[in-house]
């Protein structure tokens, strides 16, 4: 199995989900508004849930925007993770060279 990532891949994803963080909150908050001419219009358990939706939008927006940060941190932490692993490699293999007898190697007399 190959696993192929350039370099800026997370660092694009975690611009890309903070934006969507955005508009997440924007997106309820239209919901919320669209839902004011329906307020009265029900009865009974209808009644009770859409009063209970407008009672815990914001609570429902914070949980979902605070998932997301959640998300956008371990993008951070993989992207950081990722580079450092990356230049380790790169440093591991000039050292390795660095003292690698290659003369030795050769084959001819």
């Amino acid at each position: 199995m190959k696993f192929d990532m350039g370099s800026t891949t997370l660092a694009s994803l975690t611009k890309a989900t903070g934006g969507s963080s955005e508009d997440l909150g924007t997106l309820i908050q239209q919901l919320i508004a669209a839902a004011e001419p329906l307020e009265g219009k029900f009865n009974g358990e209808g009644k009770a849930m859409f009063d209970s939706f407008k009672l815990h939008a914001d609570e429902i927006t914070a949980a979902l925007n605070g998932s997301l940060t959640s998300i956008l941190g371990g993008q951070s932490g993989m992207d950081t993770a990722f580079g450092t692993g990356d230049q380790e490699q790169s440093d591991n293999a000039r050292q390795n060279m660095g003292v690698a007898n290659f003369d030795a190697a050769r084959f001819s007399g």
